[in-house]
């Protein structure tokens, strides 16, 4: 008998949380689709090209600097169709409940849901509603799936990403995790650190309006912006080199990081997203950034290099290299 234990760090988005993918879910459910491994499936209906994605939230706080567990919900599930280039449409929303929570709480959740909802132009039109004894959940979890049109004549994938392609960022990292940590842990930041929880949808819109040149998109959520670029180096085999001068962090939010021992690249975010497209349409896709809201701290932060070494290269701020990997361990348990 297999006595191992799920551990928190399974649930990081970093390397132990690939490993139990690997090693559990793909082999059991093993299809085209699944194996591209990415947060959204990308699948023809009638014609059409439709795209599906799922998650699911626990975070603590349930409310926090920013958000609350309900927008985040939304705002992470549209974020995941738009980078499969999609057209976000229709969301389910489920609901975990656990016997005692506060009816007046679960109100504001749902109302914040549907100003999110209407804020990214989607609709959820299905649902489940679950309650469990005391202590069998903590408060409330919510899952949500969400399906979406995709017209963009181009796949938006690692498997398109090409040397010399640029890396864009369209704003500051860590504000997510920071602005939890902050709130958790009482620190004494104040209340000006506040999640970066956002659609995402209208700013990719316009990028894709922009150019047909989009290779891929990826959201930096669990696991942060290393994560992300260290999963899309080891799936293209190219090695990124990225630049941390040019990698924007709000002074408070390295402030936490600093006091905590923590690296701003692993911190959740839950309005960043990279983008991956040719050199000649870069300064295209940063001006578009730079008229959003969403996008006006946006920076090219690297590159895609013709080495195949798999792996994300930092030059630091003193003019070292370091290598930066999936993370090994949950810096921020329930973060999402």
């Amino acid at each position: 008998m297999n006595t191992e234990r799920i551990l928190l760090e399974h649930g990081s988005g970093g390397l132990m949380s690939n490993e139990l993918i690997s090693r559990i879910f793909l082999p059991a459910f093993r299809n085209d689709l699944l194996e591209r491994l990415e947060d959204g499936a990308v699948f023809p209906v009638g014609g059409a090209r439709v795209c599906f994605t799922t998650d699911s939230f626990v975070v603590n706080p349930i409310f926090f600097p920013g958000g609350d567990i309900g927008s985040l919900a939304i705002n992470g599930t549209v974020n995941d169709l738009a980078m499969c280039g999609g057209k976000p449409l229709y969301l389910s929303a489920g609901f975990i409940l656990e016997e005692g929570f506060e009816m007046d709480f679960l109100e504001r959740i749902v109302e914040s849901m549907s100003r999110a909802a209407a804020r990214a132009g989607v609709k959820v039109v299905t649902g489940d509603t679950k309650v469990v004894p005391r202590g069998a959940a903590d408060r409330i979890f919510i899952n949500t799936s969400g399906v979406g049109s995709i017209d963009y004549p181009n796949m938006i994938s690692p498997e398109s990403i090409r040397p010399g392609d640029v890396v864009i960022l369209n704003g500051t990292i860590g504000d997510h995790g920071a602005a939890i940590m902050n709130q958790r842990e009482g620190l004494s930041f104040g209340s000006d650190i506040y999640s970066d929880s956002a659609p995402l949808n209208g700013l990719v819109e316009d990028i894709l309006a922009a150019t047909p040149n989009i290779h891929c998109m990826r959201d930096a959520t669990r696991g942060g912006l290393g994560a992300i670029l260290a999963e899309i180096a080891k799936k293209t085999g190219y090695l990124i080199r990225v630049s941390e001068i040019d990698i924007p962090v709000r002074s408070d939010v390295r402030g936490i990081c600093e006091i905590l021992g923590i690296e701003p690249l692993y911190l959740a975010n839950e309005g960043k997203m990279v983008v991956f497209c040719p050199e000649e349409d870069a300064k295209k896709v940063l001006t578009v950034m730079k008229k959003n809201p969403l996008g006006r701290d946006a920076a090219a932060i690297g590159r895609v290099l013709q080495r195949k070494t798999g792996r994300v290269e930092m030059t630091t701020v003193i003019g070292g290299e370091r290598i930066i990997d999936l993370p090994t361990g949950e810096l921020v348990p329930r973060i999402c």
